[in-house]
């Protein structure tokens, strides 16, 4: 994962979500992968939930059972600093076969190594799109 300095906004998003749904999934040990993605001191407040460091690390333990396939689209990002401002839509499948799409409004604090300090986010479930339909912006 590239510091955001050496990168764009979306390229960091990008890179950020895909290395740690992967060291997740994989099953690399959930210790190093808050280590290397979160700082000791992280909040995350998504929907209106606080999440601290704690309560992240139980998040993962679903996605490394459940999730089998992931795709990070970073609709549009922009940086000033650490800070950083991205709309993006998160696909995944799971075990069972489900699949679902997640447009995510992330409002993050990122370290100069590449953790994320803080963040908020205001998530929605999309509907399917039927097949041969475009996405609006």
């Amino acid at each position: 994962m590239k510091a955001l300095a050496d990168t764009t906004p979306e390229q960091f998003i990008e890179g950020f979500f895909e290395s740690l749904t992967a060291r997740t999934v994989r099953g690399d040990d959930p210790e190093s992968v808050m280590g290397r993605h979160y700082t000791a001191d992280v909040v995350q407040v998504s929907d209106g939930v606080r999440l601290d460091r704690d309560r992240l690390l139980a998040h993962l333990r679903p996605v490394r059972r459940n999730v089998t396939s992931w795709r990070f689209d970073v609709r549009e990002a922009v940086a000033d600093g650490g800070r950083i401002a991205a709309r993006l839509t998160v696909h995944a499948r799971t075990r069972k076969g489900g699949e679902t799409a997640i447009d995510v409004h992330l409002f993050a604090e990122f370290t100069d190594d590449g953790r994320m300090h803080r963040s908020h986010q205001l998530t929605r479930v999309l509907s399917p799109t039927p097949a041969g339909a475009t996405e609006s912006a």
